[in-house]
């Protein structure tokens, strides 16, 4: 058993340096960023119409910008970003769903300390808490939402 997670910890650098080294896994996360470029552009856009056009409480906001954003990312990260047609679309969304929650849980985790510890305002407290879960976000979705 040892020996099989010393192997595991040995080959990850390797893994690392290979896919690093594949010019198609550069395009990949170019797309990603478009993608999750447009996603954020639409959950700030949402967030902003809902807290200053219908004076909805900010938590609530974000979660509907979330719902909005993330519906348009599998969409298009599916279709362009990932290809991945390969996998049933159902099974795809339910992972990228999971993927995506985890990430919203960060995201309103840093939201709140940013509104209420750093008293930053809401809309620019939005903007860094999107781009703090931008990490696990990418990882989670391509290491195992859109897999091959």
């Amino acid at each position: 058993m040892a020996d099989q997670s010393r192997a595991a910890e040995l080959t990850l650098p390797l893994r690392l340096r290979r896919g690093l080294s594949r010019p198609a896994n550069w395009l990949q996360l170019l797309r990603f960023s478009v993608v999750g470029a447009t996603g954020y552009l639409i959950n700030l856009a949402v967030f902003a119409a809902c807290v200053h056009g219908l004076g909805i409480d900010y938590r609530l906001a974000a979660g509907l910008a979330f719902v909005v954003a993330v519906t348009n990312n599998f969409v298009l990260n599916r279709r362009w970003t990932f290809e991945a047609h390969h996998g049933h679309a159902g099974f795809q969304a339910a992972r990228f769903m999971t993927v995506s929650l985890a990430a919203f849980v960060l995201n309103l985790v840093v939201l709140q300390v940013l509104v209420d510890a750093a008293a930053l305002p809401k809309l620019g407290a939005q903007a860094l808490a999107v781009v703090a879960a931008t990490p696990l976000n990418f990882a989670g979705n391509k290491l195992w939402s859109f897999r091959a």
